[in-house]
């Protein structure tokens, strides 16, 4: 049966044939819809001077309503529906089971194929309507929710979620601005809750007793490592940190305060920061219940001060090792670390080496707005940025105390716990995930926000990427919805890409840098080149990390810059102007990281930078460098696990004897960890972010000296040392201690001073540790092959970047060894051929010598607790930048000898 067009055929042809714009004029609004009576559809059709759209909807039993918007080829049509058919059968205006146009269609598409019709005219023709058919979709109406207009209470209604602090926890639901969140609720109505994963709490230990707390606290998982008993009950006035962490990982759905990100999640506590603990301690706490744990949550680390540098010991970075190599099974624990809260003293959290470790997930904070808090510090080796303080707000979660809650968490210490609990939701979903794969996902699924401020690059992969933000803000629901389907990452590889000494440098047993070439005021740059060999070689494929270790002396520490470009351009600022930091040791090594490489093609050259302020009074000289590349193997089967270089010196050529452990006088037995708001300034909450500035800025080639490359804003100093002194007095278990070290100190200096008055002045040795004296590298006289002996050709054979070891000697050939000079490089003073592969963590070295030494630690204190609202408070600062003439260079392919060695 013909169905009636709504316009006669000679003028609906003639309204066809009209130029797009001429046939919209003509109707210039959407004509009014009747479902109640029609169906609708959309009929892509693109037609031809055989087969015009006049014909098909002839064939099809169709009236033309109109172009769908301004979309080609696609039009919105009717059919009658039914006298039989009720719209309350068939849905809102959904189709029936047997849709009789679409049988209409069926059947022309069966005419145009059956052989039966190949040679008729109506075979021809329908052959022709069916390929001009591209689809025929049938219209259902369906209701759309107004953004903006849902409450908390009709998110918590739906989910069953009645506790009384939810309303008020914007980073889960966010009535003004329902996309800034962390995105997690679509996870809860999937039944995505956390549910058989252990995240472990490393901070001030937690309220197990807490009814917001006590039905997900796993014993089995947690330890007191400051009293050593199984319970880590906060103990001190001040420990109320890690139960507000806690909190926002997995507070239980209940009747009190709120919710947590993954609130079916087994939870423990491991408490390190109440009080003074050893590197073994800390190094069992990172390891603690490894088997079964999955995430560990850390906001703690060194001050946030602006001055300290300071990187995880040795045995530490062999936790954190054990810890991605054998955790969960072998698919790795994942270690989740605040980013620090100094960005107003000037800090950057490439000199903290807990956050700038490649086994990290880095986070950084933003506020209620998205917007960049300014304590929250900015560096190369960010990830991801989460919800936390500012803008007039801060993190609702549990407190210490039965039923007790807390509007006041804040800081970068509370933004990194829900990206430990987003992570916990991924194990739930895809529980094989390895501790790598955990950090691709970040990478992939974070949300790019603020694109117009300044700092965002684009990498050479094509990702936006900040100093500030990282690769975005954490999203729960995108990151899980893509682990579901994630196809494993293949296991790491890495590249020792090799090291370069320039000329004159020079390291004694004491860690005295001299030589090398002066900063001057266009900065001195040096290159490394990657070649597809060197990545062959070693199994490599694909990049994630780049990490680089430096040796630079310099008389202020914090005015040196440091950044590295790609063969593509990228370049990653490593360190900027740290205007607190007076520290005279400057860099021995020190290892900064980049994420802002991910994915990208390392063959080229690699070029390092360093600039400084151009003060007279504080200048320095470029010592080396040295360079390694991490990411996935190309064949798993060739894969091998990397280990971290020991520190131990070769036997002494020719006697046959052991090696025997070094000492390292400068490692830490005890410490105290920073409380993790400590340099949190007291107004976080209060402030407006920004989203205009840039972190930081790279120096072109011949930019004279100026302002600081940081935008921070200025914060107020540190009220001081002797500030300081009335709460070390306080606790006379510190003031006893204070004075044993002080006559300890004492004692130690005047038998170092009397010994040395007895040595003979150590001789000096390059940076890269070549035996060869400096002037005959440099008239060609030494081919360094790694052999130790110094005749090498440059082929990189056992290059080395180890943990700088005063205590590493070798006696001469040539005297009785209890005379000999006790001379060492940088690399332990071992030969080439006897030094092991190394790399990453194999050199984080801590500013031994006592000029460089950050002031004693004030005891943390939160603010008096008012009742059912607590408050945690410190304080902030920013810097600035130089240059002239054109950078010196010196270039060095590693393995291939086409410069001289340098020493």
């Amino acid at each position: 049966m013909r169905v009636p067009l709504p316009l006669p055929l000679p003028l609906l042809a003639l309204l066809l044939a009209l130029p797009f714009p001429l046939a919209l004029a003509s109707q210039p609004h959407p004509l009014p819809r009747t479902y109640h009576s029609h169906a609708y559809y959309v009929l892509h059709y693109t037609p031809s001077p055989a087969a015009p759209l006049a014909h098909a909807l002839d064939a099809l039993g169709l009236e033309l309503v109109e172009q769908v918007g301004a979309i080609t080829d696609h039009w919105l049509v009717r059919a009658p529906r039914p006298a039989r058919d009720a719209l309350g059968a068939r849905g809102e205006g959904g189709p029936a089971e047997e849709d009789e146009v679409i049988l209409r269609l069926r059947a022309l598409q069966h005419r145009a194929t059956s052989p039966l019709t190949a040679r008729s005219p109506q075979g021809r023709r329908a052959r022709q309507l069916a390929r001009s058919v591209r689809s025929l979709q049938p219209q259902v109406l369906r209701q759309r929710t107004k953004r903006g207009n849902f409450t908390a209470l009709d998110v918590g209604a739906y989910l069953g979620i009645a506790d009384p602090e939810f309303p008020a926890q914007w980073h889960l639901v966010n009535e003004q601005s329902p996309y800034k969140t962390i995105n997690v609720t679509g996870l809860w109505d999937e039944g995505i809750t956390g549910a058989g994963v252990r995240v472990a709490v490393i901070d001030d230990g937690l309220d197990m007793d807490s009814d917001d707390l006590a039905a997900n606290y796993d014993a089995a998982g947690s330890w007191d490592f400051n009293d050593h008993v199984p319970e880590p009950k906060p103990r001190l006035s001040d420990d109320r940190h890690g139960t507000r962490c806690t909190g926002e990982i997995g507070a239980v759905r209940n009747d009190v305060c709120g919710v947590g990100v993954a609130y079916d999640t087994r939870l423990s506590g491991i408490r390190i920061l109440s009080g003074p603990i050893s590197d073994a301690d800390e190094a069992a706490s990172l390891n603690y219940g490894y088997e079964e744990t999955g995430v560990y949550s850390c906001s703690w680390g060194p001050p946030d001060d602006g001055r300290s540098m300071e990187a995880p010991q040795d045995l530490i970075q062999k936790a954190m090792l054990a810890g991605v190599q054998e955790g969960r099974g072998g698919k790795g624990s994942i270690f989740v670390f605040a980013s620090g809260n100094g960005a107003g003293n000037g800090d950057q959290c490439n000199f903290d080496g807990y956050t700038n470790s490649i086994f990290s997930i880095t986070v950084a904070a933003i506020d209620k707005n998205a917007d960049h808090p300014y304590y929250s510090e900015a560096c190369a080796a960010n990830l991801v940025v989460a919800y936390s303080s500012g803008a007039g707000d801060n993190i609702h979660t549990t407190d210490v105390g039965k039923n007790k809650c807390t509007d006041s968490h804040g800081g970068t210490s509370a933004a990194a716990p829900l990206v430990a609990g987003v992570m916990a939701l991924a194990l739930q979903a895809r529980p094989d995930l390895t501790w790598r794969d955990a950090q691709h996902l970040v990478v992939r699924s974070s949300v790019h926000i603020n694109p117009d401020d300044p700092d965002w690059e684009q990498t050479a992969a094509g990702r936006p990427y900040s100093y500030k933000y990282g690769y975005g803000a954490i999203d729960g629901y995108t990151l899980v919805q893509l682990a579901k389907t994630w196809q494993l990452v293949k296991p790491q590889a890495w590249v020792d890409v090799g090291e370069v000494d320039l000329p004159g440098a020079e390291m004694d047993w004491e860690g005295h840098m001299t030589g090398g070439t002066a900063i001057g005021a266009a900065g001195v740059s040096s290159v490394l080149r990657v070649t597809g060999d060197m990545l062959a070689e070693n199994n490599f494929e694909r990049m994630e990390h780049v990490t680089v270790r430096v040796w630079i002396s310099h008389h202020k520490r914090g005015d040196v810059e440091v950044q590295l470009e790609s063969p593509n351009g990228i370049v990653s600022v490593l360190a900027a102007k740290r205007p607190r930091d007076t520290d005279e040791a400057g860099f021995k090594g020190w290892q900064f990281s980049s994420v802002k490489h991910w994915d990208e093609d390392p063959v080229g050259e690699w070029k390092l930078t360093v600039h400084d302020q151009q003060d007279p009074a504080s200048n320095g000289s470029f010592l080396g460098w040295s360079m390694m590349l991490w990411g996935s193997v190309v064949d798993p089967a060739k894969a091998k696990q990397w280990q971290l270089p020991t520190s131990e010196p070769p036997a002494t050529a020719g006697d046959g004897a052991e090696a025997t452990p070094t000492l390292d006088p400068g490692a830490s037995k005890t410490k105290q960890l920073s409380k993790p708001t400590d340099h949190l300034p007291g107004d976080h909450s209060d402030q407006t972010g920004e989203a205009d500035r840039p972190a930081f800025t790279p120096k072109p080639p011949g930019e004279p000296a100026g302002a600081s490359p940081t935008s921070m804003p200025t914060a107020p100093l540190d009220e001081g040392y002797f500030d300081h002194i009335k709460d070390l007095l306080k606790d006379s278990k510190w003031l006893i201690g204070t004075l044993v070290l002080v006559a300890l100190f004492v004692l130690g200096a005047a038998v170092y001073y009397w010994r040395r008055r007895h040595r003979r002045r150590a001789a000096y040795k390059g940076v890269a540790g070549d035996d060869v004296a400096m002037s005959a590298m440099e008239h060609g006289h030494g081919h360094g092959n790694g052999n130790g002996n110094g005749n090498g050709n440059g082929n990189g054979a056992g290059r080395s970047k180890e943990v700088y070891d005063p205590f590493a000697v070798t006696a001469s050939d040539e005297e009785d060894e209890d005379d000999a000079d006790e001379t060492v490089a940088l690399t332990s003073g071992r030969p080439r051929s006897a030094r092991p592969e190394v790399g990453y963590h194999d050199g984080f070295l801590e500013d031994d010598d006592p000029a460089s030494a950050a002031p004693p630690r004030p005891l943390y204190r939160d603010e008096p607790d008012d009742g059912s609202r607590t408050r945690e408070a410190a304080s902030g600062s920013a810097g600035a930048k130089p240059d002239d003439e054109q950078p010196k260079s010196t270039t060095r392919e590693a393995g291939t000898g086409d410069e001289p060695p340098l020493v």
